[in-house]
Order: structure tokens, then C-alpha cells, then sequence
């Protein structure tokens, strides 16, 4: 995984969708997150602190692997999982919240 994402750009995506008996919203979010090129030894080092077990993409942004990433474009709590501002203007929407 690492291999196909360094020195490149992807981009994460979350569908969130929200709704009451009486309505319903739903929206996608897409982030573009860029890594830079990494060396075998700096993959190698990555894995062995654990952190990208068990991760979608093999890596967490809120951790270890922020050193390895410049830049990103749209939301960071989509890459981490929950688009949280987001799901609060749907949630908003539909009155659910203030």
C-alpha cells in the first residue's frame, strides 16, 4: 500500500447520510491527501511502530504518518474517518441539531 502511495496524491472518501422518520440526507466527501516519496527505511519504520494496522489506506494521519504527508485539499476529520463538519450541516439540516 505504501509502495502506491508515495510521492503521489489519492484521495479518501466518506459517504455520510443522516435522517429522521421523516427525512433523510446523504452526502460524499472527498479529500486529496499527498505523500511524499518515501524510502524502503522509512516504510520499514512506519510498520514497525504498529500504527498502520488495521488502518483503511495503512496509515493515520492523526499519528505518526503526519510527518510523511505535506499537504491535503477538503477535510481533515474525513481522512481520519467521520467528515465531522460535514455531518453536522446535514445533521443541522434536517433540524436535528442547532
Amino acid at each position: 500500500m505504501w509502495h502506491a502511495i508515495s510521492g503521489r496524491k489519492h484521495d479518501v472518501f466518506s459517504g455520510v447520510c443522516v435522517g429522521t422518520s421523516k427525512q433523510k440526507s446523504s452526502i460524499v466527501v472527498q479529500t486529496h491527501v499527498e505523500f511524499q516519496s518515501l524510502t524502503l527505511n522509512d516504510m520499514e519504520e512506519y510498520w514497525a511502530t504498529g500504527e498502520p494496522v488495521g488502518k483503511a489506506g495503512a496509515y493515520a494521519i492523526q499519528g505518526i504518518a503526519a510527518r510523511y504527508i505535506p499537504c491535503i485539499d477538503g477535510s481533515y476529520s474525513n481522512v481520519v474517518g467521520l467528515p465531522l463538519y460535514e455531518t453536522i450541516q446535514l445533521l443541522k439540516a434536517l433540524k436535528v441539531l442547532n
